[in-house]
């Protein structure tokens, strides 16, 4: 068994501007429990998937929150950190704890469409042409380096993402449910890579940016991993069941007009900030409501609150808006550390100027 590498540094979000997430509340009976896995509520069910992944993968709780928000909402998640933080182990033991399949695609620049989709091939048994399915089909996608490969194939991925379905030989293929997309890719090493189009990062609802472990996770990495391995991973804590249960009570939660509002203002302003020169879209704006409600899910409410839009705020937008060169060339000139010190502010700032509801 390969061992994870170090975990992402969870102190990022409380630099960005934006409020954490409100502490679980009870729902009062308002949701549906899922019938197995003994009728977990949503905010048992993540500590329960947050304490079985921290078991062999320390330091992820924040990033596994965001990967079961993005479940239940039906999004798909860009990782984003340089190589060696435990991207990859950290998706195969997110599938294996929510007892889902996963297929990990390693993109790389020599690969064709069919292999992700799958392709017609012909059955030297009975002599007819069958169709004989890609990796696509699972409920998780590990789509590892997903900038080495060129557009072409990058774009094999975009009806599945969108429409959940592949399109082989003009029949259509539907792709399992709940089914989740999770890229990776390098942020320093992009010599012969591809960057990723905006049209195809425009269907990722967050792009979350992995930085190194705090010390002392860092330490319990070094001392867990340098031993054996143990014998049994911990047991899945819930099946796709459960997770469709979530997702239907997720469109379920109640989003007030005010709130609506907000979230629309959000969005908007990012069009108007003469920091920005390119502001989100209106399918952001479907997608931040859609993850604020899972975020109220999970916080055990029926309802969606300021705090929930200021929580995931910052993971839907930082990949949907395009700063203007004088601001990025000054940030670097400045030795400020990259692009994402200046991506929180510039959107701490705009969510700033917003008027809160009460």
């Amino acid at each position: 068994m390969t061992p994870p590498s170090p975990p992402a540094d969870r102190s990022a979000g409380a630099s960005s501007g934006v409020a954490a997430p409100s502490s679980p509340q009870d729902l009062g009976g308002a949701l549906p429990s899922p019938g197995g896995n003994g009728g977990l509520s949503p905010p048992a069910a993540l500590r329960a998937l947050q304490a079985s992944i921290a078991k062999t993968v320390i330091g992820y709780e924040e990033i596994v929150r965001l990967l079961a928000i993005a479940l239940v909402s039906e999004g798909h998640v860009l990782l984003e950190g340089v190589p060696g933080i435990a991207k990859t182990f950290l998706v195969r033991r997110f599938a294996e704890s929510l007892k889902l399949s996963f297929k990990r695609i390693q993109f790389t620049p020599d690969m064709l469409p069919s292999d992700i989709v799958g392709a017609i091939v012909l059955n030297t048994t009975t002599g007819s042409f069958e169709y004989r399915p890609g990796p696509i089909f699972a409920n998780v996608i590990l789509a590892d380096e997903v900038n080495r490969a060129p557009p072409k194939v990058q774009s094999a991925l975009l009806e599945a993402m969108q429409e959940r379905q592949v399109t082989v030989d003009g029949v259509p293929h539907p792709v399992p449910s709940p089914f989740i997309v999770i890229a990776t890719q390098n942020p320093i090493e992009q010599e012969g890579t591809y960057p990723l189009p905006e049209a195809e990062l425009d269907r990722l609802l967050f792009r979350i940016l992995i930085g190194y472990p705090k010390e002392a996770d860092e330490l319990k990495v070094v001392s867990q991993h340098s031993k054996a391995p143990a014998s049994r991973q911990p047991p899945p804590t819930l099946d796709a069941a459960d997770l469709v249960s979530y997702r239907d009570a997720a469109f379920g939660i109640h989003l007030a007009e005010d709130v609506l509002h907000y979230i629309v203002e959000i969005i908007r302003g990012t069009r108007t900030d003469r920091q920005i020169l390119i502001g989100a879209s209106p399918r952001a704006g479907v997608q931040f409501a859609r993850a604020a409600k899972a975020e109220a899910l999970f916080g055990g409410r029926s309802y969606v609150t300021p705090d929930d839009v200021k929580s995931v705020a910052f993971w839907v937008l930082n990949h949907r808006i395009a700063l203007q060169p004088e601001l990025v060339a000054q940030a670097y000139s400045e030795g400020a550390g990259g692009l994402e010190p200046i991506l929180r502010k510039v959107l701490a700032e705009n969510l700033a100027e917003r008027t809160v509801p009460r």
